[in-house]
């Protein structure tokens, strides 16, 4: 009896696909999880891999048939005597000839990288090929626009061979490298080996593109369009066009009709630098967090009507306050008592009477957040990230300073998860610890608010006629003017200025 090879889950919403290319035929032999086709959706390109080893004794759904989920594709039924296939010759080595032990190859795996994050780049490889690794240990670090993410080994063994190198850009569920179990067998060969395999990859792909048979629905798409085989590249096994790479010759071909009005819009070349100056200087290569940064930050420029409103806060009442029962409080809660709990309270007291500031704009609507998710601004040596201090406006004193402190370690020590960072409804950026006087914050889209904080100073003012010194500090809201009014962005600033001056205002919801 053989074994029936099926077509897998294809996804969300996805209930069929169309067989878009055969890698074996009837007759071939095939090893566990090799890739016996590939199924084309709306969306993505399956590969289906083989669950056994054996023959591929009938293949079912030939190339170009649609198919459902859990639909037969093929039927492999059991090796010959003597059969061994050739791949997993390869993965056995020399042990497994000589009768000693099978090598099992385990693959290393891009892992989930957040929501609305499909790429990464390699930034550092931990070890190198030959060296043994334990099972969670560490192999090599990506980089995302976000957030770092550390990669372990999934099982003990040997690093067999790394697949990518350092700086190359990878998708979710991409191949990073493989790991042998077998310790004795990829050490004795992997740098031996690693030169064969990388060297002849390159050289069957002029060939192969001759004679290639492209996915029949990329045909039909270029059909519809137009469009030259030449005109695509494709991203299939040997060359072969798919669906998605006719879609993407489409936009690249229509792109610059809809991007020209941005042709303006690049900086200023660089000036010619003198020799004895270029030689003095370094170039680095921005990080992905960095250009992240900085396309967002432009980005808020030019979408929202950005303005800011001033004001500053006498702030004696909390430092009086927070001198007075700081040691209770970190004695009964295990925390320091710091100002920015002060704030977020009186921005979630401030947000309750001025709901637009708390909203965003989607289109044509305007979306009212019921909650407060905090973002709260932190420098790090790789850039700035702003986690989030979720329902903020139910917690307490001490469960904001307990949260902030929380994800303020994380984020310098690189370890934010995706969803540390998402879903913010307001922001605060407290510049005063770098020493700013007076900054205007851009806001952090899609939100329509960030508080910008600044330097405590002395400085004199005056009360009831008299010159006075007092600990001021200046207050910057940085609003959009799109959904928010001059009104309402003052309002919100006079009412956290007033709950920090009175802290009592907070107790009493005043």
């Amino acid at each position: 009896m053989g074994t029936e090879v099926r077509v897998p889950t294809l996804g969300e919403s996805v209930t069929e696909a169309t067989v878009a290319t055969w890698f074996k035929k009837p007759g071939d032999r095939v090893a566990a999880d090799e890739m016996l086709c590939e199924l084309e959706t709306d969306k993505v390109t399956v590969e289906v891999h083989a669950p056994v080893a054996g023959r591929l004794t009938e293949i079912v759904a030939p190339e170009g048939t649609t198919v459902g989920v859990a639909a037969l594709l093929a039927q492999i039924g059991a090796a010959e005597a003597g059969d061994q296939p050739a791949r997993d010759k390869t993965q056995k080595g020399a042990r497994a000839e000589a009768g000693a032990g099978e090598s099992k190859m385990i693959d290393v795996m891009v892992p989930a990288l957040g929501e609305s994050v499909s790429e990464a780049t390699v930034s550092t490889w931990f070890k190198k090929p030959g060296d043994t690794v334990a099972q969670d240990e560490m192999l090599c670090e990506l980089e995302t626009d976000k957030v770092s993410v550390e990669v372990p080994a999934p099982a003990s063994g040997v690093l067999a061979e790394i697949l990518v190198t350092e700086g190359t850009t990878v998708a979710a569920g991409s191949k990073l490298a493989l790991i042998s179990t077998d310790g004795a067998a990829a050490a004795a060969t992997p740098k031996a080996e690693a030169p064969k395999a990388a060297a002849p990859a390159p050289a069957p792909a002029p060939a192969a593109k001759k004679d290639v048979e492209d996915a029949p629905a990329a045909k039909k798409a270029m059909a519809e369009a137009g469009l030259d085989r030449d005109a695509v590249q494709g991203s299939g096994r040997d060359g072969r066009v798919m669906k998605e790479d006719v879609a993407r010759a489409v936009a690249a071909a229509t792109a610059p009709i809809a991007q020209a009005p941005a042709a303006p819009q690049p900086a200023l070349p660089r000036q010619p630098v003198p020799a004895d100056d270029a030689a003095r200087e370094e170039r680095v290569k921005m990080t992905r967090l960095r250009q992240t940064i900085a396309r967002r930050l432009k980005e808020a420029q030019n979408t929202a009507a950005m303005l800011t409103t001033y004001n500053e806060v006498d702030m004696s009442g909390v430092m009086a306050l927070r001198n007075e029962y700081k040691d209770a409080f970190e004695k009964k809660h295990g925390v320091k008592m710091g100002f920015m709990s002060f704030f977020v309270k009186a921005c979630c007291h401030a947000l309750k009477e001025v709901p637009e500031v708390n909203a965003e704009i989607d289109g044509t609507d305007i979306v009212y957040k019921n909650y407060v998710h905090m973002g709260v601004a932190v420098g790090t040596p790789s850039g700035l990230v702003v986690p989030v201090v979720r329902d903020a406006d139910q917690m307490g004193f001490a469960q904001i300073e307990k949260k902030i402190a929380e994800l303020g370690a994380r984020a310098r020590d690189g370890k934010l998860s995706m969803a540390e960072m998402q879903g913010g409804s307001f922001t605060i950026s407290n510049g005063g610890v770098y020493g700013s006087l007076m900054s205007s914050p851009i806001l952090n889209p899609p939100q329509s608010g960030i508080l910008g904080m600044h330097k405590i100073q002395d400085r004199p003012v005056v009360e009831k006629g008299q010159i006075v010194i007092r600990p001021m500090m200046y207050l910057a809201l940085s609003y959009d003017h799109r959904i928010v009014d001059g009104k309402g962005a003052v309002t919100f600033l006079v009412r956290v200025k007033e709950a920090l001056e009175d802290p009592r205002r907070l107790l009493l919801d005043l």
